[in-house]
Order: C-alpha cells, then structure tokens, then sequence
C-alpha cells in the first residue's frame, strides 16, 4: 500500500513539473481601425471591432468599421461553425499581411463582441 502512494506521488510530482504554463505576453493585437491598417507595419497583430458585411470568395471576406473596409481572411476552423450575419458585432484578432490585391488581415481569433 504505501509503495502504491509513493508512486502515486511521484507521478503528481512529475505531472506538475510538465505541465507548467507560459507566462509571457500573448498574441493580443493592439485594438485599431481600418484606417489605422495602411499604415501599421505588416506582420502587425491587431484587433478589429465591428461587422462581417460580405463573402467574396473561398475564405475571404469583407470586414467593415466605423472608419472603412479591409479584406479578411477567416479558416473554418477559426468560425468554429458559428453563423454570424452582417449585423452581428464582432472583434478580430489578425495579422496584417498583403497579397496581390493590397493589404488584408489573416485572422487567427473570432469572437462575438457585445458592444
């Protein structure tokens, strides 16, 4: 029995020791505008409130704010089959990036905003 606790023991011992957890800064973006996009550097993480208003194609969408419009990128697996409608309010998390047509947002985190 008391070989059974010991071990038990050092398997929580050890369990703790792998398991610990970052604690640095994480990936929040600095919240901004769409206007404020043309001039932030690429690779830029920022966050982005205001409303989904239009599918162009495959994942790219139309992203718009009070101060205009940007291109997104949104994966499927960051919709997490949510759907969300052109009113619903929503804050982003990307990453500026550019491509052929300009400037767009690859964006990593989606979540309903109740503002």
């Amino acid at each position: 029995m008391k070989i059974k606790i010991m071990i038990s023991v050092i398997l929580v011992i050890m369990t703790l020791s792998v398991s610990a957890q970052f604690t640095g800064p994480s990936a929040k973006g600095n919240k901004t505008t769409v206007s404020q996009i043309a001039d932030a550097r690429l690779g830029t993480y920022i966050t982005v409130l205001g409303n989904i208003t239009s599918h162009l194609r495959e994942d790219y969408y139309t992203f718009k704010d009070e101060t205009g419009e940007i291109r997104v990128e949104i994966e499927s697996s960051v919709w997490q089959s949510r759907e969300i409608g052109a009113e619903t309010k929503v804050r982003l998390l990307g990453e500026i990036d550019t491509g052929l047509t300009g400037r767009y947002l690859w964006i990593k985190s989606l979540e309903l905003s109740d503002q």
